[in-house]
């Protein structure tokens, strides 16, 4: 049980609660009509309006409304809080790029503007949308602080931390962009990969000034012991001491440290304490909610600048879904270490993007209904359901219910899917096809053997022989793909076309999928399919990751986030079943 927040504006109050059917039942009963807003996911009560009765006022609304919650035991207590004037949070405008940019390619114009944001503000994040050049902008902002610096070590040595599938094309995107040759570190250089920084050429420079690792080595190279016996924490951690050789850091997708419990993210934080510059590119640094940037915060060296740990949660994580002053966050961010730029804005000249969804009939009808018909009983034992704890275990058997139903739509769906496949391949095009399920993709691939594939049974030399094979051999129609290991980073833009017989949870994990195809390079408008399958949840979960928005929106400027909690979602789903 939750508290309930009260926030009087001089216009309006501002209320947040978790959400419970019968605390939105009689909030609307207040005479005003209240209105949700989604970015904040609060109820908007207006303080004037004619429509109060006499003797009544806004204030007496909102008091008896959260005073009866708080004793109904729908939330524990009523935290309030005033804001007596209106902020202006505009974004400001990107400086223009000054000097040379050191490329070997010239970048756009947004791009240099980030390379210039990255130079002023050293330790920042890269929030750009998928497809709009974010490794490029990294590459050429530590590349011209290291030939614009004064003395030698302003930036050089580098270290890339990225997706092990994504360390091949960090090492050719810093010779494509810079003509820079770029180490990767594996066991054959583990004990000696110093030595090509600490070896000259014969002018003098370091045989190599740029190494690339993947999260999972991070420990194997640079951490030298972890005491298990005491609480973890940085002084847990040895570092080995060849850490301090690097003067920047790259770090490729760095939501995937935003926690602080996980040695990864501790790792990391040791690992760029001290740096100079540290990048952390991401399109979605806010997966759940403003804790997510907590620890991308520390590893960057700025959650001082937010008033610390205590004070960034008591201002920013506050109400029910811990989000409170997302736009003064998003201010705030943009002013001292985030930038991020959409395409629709910044790329007038990429080709358009659109979105169809076919329906189809499963071959798995029998069994997927069945397995619903198991969801509703479930769901009518527990509609009712107040107790805190009761949802919050709940929530862990719907998301593995629906899951499920999601799983046994995919099979039913591969026999439609392949008839499309063929349709767009024997008539000379090329496909990326997204899927998940391992089954699901073994039957694709038996179907299609000439098809090649990025997923997590691959390793990193097939991941990178399926991309370049994809992307310059005409023979090669079809990659299927998993959204862990080939939903971000890679570039096919051979291919206008991208279906999804299975698709994710979020919108944000959609778009980046869409956009290997939507990127710089591609030449055609991009169609994307989701193949739903007839009478299934499908149609459903695909409006509500379109459609719904998160906390997202607020911090980065963008949107659209499906709804976390899947009770809801599925009481939503069945309610005229129910």
């Amino acid at each position: 049980m939750k508290p309930i927040y009260v926030t009087k504006t001089p216009n309006l109050y501002r209320i947040q609660f978790e959400y419970h059917p019968k605390l939105v039942e009689v909030i609307k009963m207040i005479p005003s009509k209240p209105r949700y807003d989604g970015t904040d996911r609060a109820w908007l009560v207006s303080i004037n309006d004619a429509r109060y009765p006499a003797g009544r006022d806004a204030n007496w609304y909102v008091r008896a409304f959260s005073q009866w919650a708080v004793q109904m035991r729908f939330c524990s207590i009523v935290k309030e809080r005033e804001v007596t004037e209106d902020i202006n949070y505009d974004i400001p405008p990107m400086k223009p790029f000054v000097g040379e940019h050191y490329m070997l390619l010239q970048p756009y114009e947004y791009q240099l503007e980030g390379v210039q944001y990255a130079i002023e503000h050293k330790r920042c994040f890269f929030g750009d949308q998928p497809g709009l050049g974010k490794t490029l902008q990294a590459i050429c902002a530590v590349v011209k602080a290291h030939k614009e610096a004064p003395i030698y070590g302003e930036s050089f040595p580098v270290l890339v931390i990225c997706p092990a599938a994504l360390k091949v094309n960090w090492q050719r995107e810093f010779k494509k962009f810079a003509g820079i040759n770029a180490i990767i570190l594996d066991d054959r250089n583990r004990q000696s990969w110093q030595s090509f920084y600490e070896c000259k050429k014969s002018d003098g420079s370091p045989l190599c000034e740029v190494f690339i690792t993947n999260y999972e080595s991070l420990n194997k190279f640079f951490v030298r012991s972890v005491n298990k016996e005491s609480k973890f924490t940085m002084k847990s951690i040895a570092f080995d001491q060849r850490v301090s050789l690097f003067r920047s850091v790259i770090i490729d997708e760095s939501h995937k440290c935003k926690s602080s419990k996980t040695q990864q993210g501790k790792f990391v934080e040791g690992i760029c304490k001290g740096k100079r510059y540290v990048f952390a590119l991401t399109g979605t640094p806010v997966v759940n909610n403003n804790t997510d940037l907590i620890q991308q915060l520390k590893i960057l060296g700025r959650l001082e600048d937010f008033g610390g740990y205590s004070r960034y949660v008591e201002r920013y994580c506050d109400g029910p879904k811990q989000a409170s002053n997302v736009k003064e966050l998003n201010w705030r961010l943009w002013n001292t270490c985030f930038f991020r730029r959409e395409k629709s804005k910044v790329l007038t000249q990429l080709p358009d993007k659109t979105r169809q969804y076919l329906t189809v009939d499963i071959t798995t009808t029998k069994e997927y209904k069945a397995a619903e018909a198991d969801m509703v009983k479930y769901l009518k034992k527990y509609k009712n359901a107040s107790d805190a704890q009761v949802q919050k275990s709940m929530n862990g058997a719907v998301m593995v219910q629906m899951q499920l139903l999601k799983q046994i739509s995919a099979r039913g769906k591969i026999k439609a899917v392949c008839e499309f496949v063929h349709d767009v391949i024997d008539g000379g095009e090329k496909l990326i096809l997204f899927g998940y399920l391992k089954e699901v993709v073994a039957e694709l691939k038996k179907e299609f053997p000439k098809a090649v594939t990025v997923t997590g049974s691959d390793n990193v030399n097939q991941k990178q022989y399926a991309v370049d094979s994809f992307q310059n051999n005409p023979d090669c129609k079809l990659i299927i793909l998993n959204f862990k290991s080939g939903g971000t980073g890679l570039t096919l833009t051979a291919a206008s076309r991208v279906a999804f017989i299975e698709f994710p949870w979020t919108f944000s994990d959609c778009e980046q999928a869409e956009d290997r195809a939507h990127r710089n390079g591609q030449k055609n408008n991009v169609n994307c399919y989701y193949f739903l399958g007839k009478d299934t949840i499908d149609k459903y979960m695909y409006d509500v990751i379109q459609t719904k928005k998160n906390i997202a929106n607020g911090v980065t400027g963008t949107d659209d986030q499906v709804e976390e909690n899947m009770v809801n979602l599925a009481m939503d789903l069945f309610r005229d079943k129910l």
